[in-house]
C-alpha cells in the first residue's frame, strides 16, 4: 500500500504575531506550530507518519504566507527515501510555498538520506511577490556514513524552481540516473563527496543590507571556516574535513553548493551558515532533538 498526504497551510500576521489562517492535512502528512518566544518566527514543523518514503508514494503540500507574515518551515526529522523495484514508478513529492508582499519564509527541511536503489521525483516550487523574501536550503546525503552504507545504484530527480511576480528567476535541477556511484566520483559532479546541500537567498533582509557581493563573500567564508571540536581541544575548519563550497549571486539571488563526505560534516557546515544568515535567531528547536 502506497502512501499518500496532502497539506494545505496559510499563515497570516496578527499585529505583531504570525498566526494560523487555514489549515486542511490529509494521510500520512500532519504540521505542527510550537509555542515560540516573541522575538522568534512561526514555525511549522511538518510530519510524515508514514515514516518513511517508498515508490509510488505521493505527497503534496502547499504554504502560503499573506502579507507581512514571517514563518519558517522545517520537517521533525531526516527523510528517508527507500529502495524501489527496478519497474516500480519513483515517489512524488511537491512542495509549493507562496510569498506575499512584506512576508518572509525559510524552508529549512532536515536532511533527505537517500537509499540504495531509491526512486525520488521532488520538486520545490516558491512564488514571491516583489517585497518578499525567501530563504531555501535542501540536502542531500546518499547513504549514511555511519551504518557503512553505499548508495550504488538510484533513480533521484530534485528541481527547485523559484518565480518573482510570475517570472521565473531560478531553475535548479539535480538528475542522478542508476549508476550512481560512478556519477559522484566524478570531478565535475561531487569529486567522491557523499552529501550535497543546496542554499537558496531570494530577497533576504540580510543579503540586501550587506549587498549581494557581501552576502556570497560571506558564505563561502562562513563554509570554508565552520570549526568542529576534536579531541585535545582544537578545531578543525571544514576544508580539513573535506567540504567544498561555492556561491553565486545574480539578481538579488545568491545561491550556494556545499559538498561534503558524510551527512553530519554537511548538517554541522550548513548549521553554521544559517547561524550567520539568520542570526541573531536560532535554528528551528526540532534540529536539535
Amino acid at each position: 500500500q502506497r502512501a499518500l498526504g496532502g497539506l494545505k497551510v496559510a499563515f497570516k500576521r496578527r499585529g505583531s504575531a504570525t498566526v494560523l489562517d487555514r489549515l486542511r492535512q490529509s494521510g500520512c502528512l500532519k504540521v505542527r506550530s510550537p509555542r515560540v518566544e516573541p522575538d522568534e518566527w512561526t514555525t511549522a514543523v511538518v510530519l510524515n507518519t508514514s515514516g518513511g518514503i517508498t515508490a509510488g508514494d505521493r505527497l503534496e503540500s502547499t504554504f502560503v504566507l499573506g502579507p507581512g507574515a514571517q514563518a519558517s518551515i522545517t520537517s521533525q526529522a531526516a527523510e528517508r527515501f527507500y529502495r524501489a523495484l527496478p519497474n516500480e514508478a519513483p515517489a512524488q513529492v511537491r512542495a509549493r510555498v507562496r510569498i506575499e508582499n512584506g512576508a518572509a519564509a525559510e524552508w529549512l527541511p532536515q536532511e533527505t538520506i537517500l537509499f540504495d536503489g531509491c526512486a525520488m521525483d521532488r520538486r520545490l516550487e516558491v512564488e514571491l511577490e516583489e517585497d518578499a523574501d525567501f530563504l531555501g536550503l535542501e540536502m542531500l546525503v546518499f547513504g549514511r556514513a555511519a551504518m557503512g552504507e553505499t548508495v550504488r545504484r538510484a533513480r533521484a530527480r530534485d528541481v527547485i524552481r523559484v518565480r518573482r511576480n510570475g517570472a521565473l528567476v531560478l531553475h535548479d535541477a539535480v538528475r542522478l540516473d542508476e549508476n550512481l556511484e560512478a556519477i559522484l566520483q566524478q570531478r565535475v559532479t561531487a569529486g567522491g563527496a557523499r552529501a550535497m546541500a543546496t542554499l537558496i537567498m531570494c530577497g533576504n533582509d540580510r543579503a540586501k543590507a550587506q549587498g549581494e557581493a557581501v552576502a556570497c563573500e560571506t558564505l563561502t567564508r562562513c563554509f570554508a571556516s565552520a570549526p568542529r571540536s576534536l579531541p585535545g581541544g582544537r578545531l578543525s575548519s571544514a576544508i580539513e574535513r573535506g567540504v567544498e563550497a561555492a556561491a553565486s549571486t545574480w539578481n538579488g539571488i545568491t545561491v550556494a553548493r556545499i559538498l561534503a563526505p558524510d551527512g553530519a560534516t554537511l548538517r554541522g557546515v550548513v548549521a553554521s551558515a544559517l547561524d550567520v544568515l539568520r542570526a541573531p535567531r536560532g535554528l528551528p528547536r526540532v534540529w536539535y532533538c
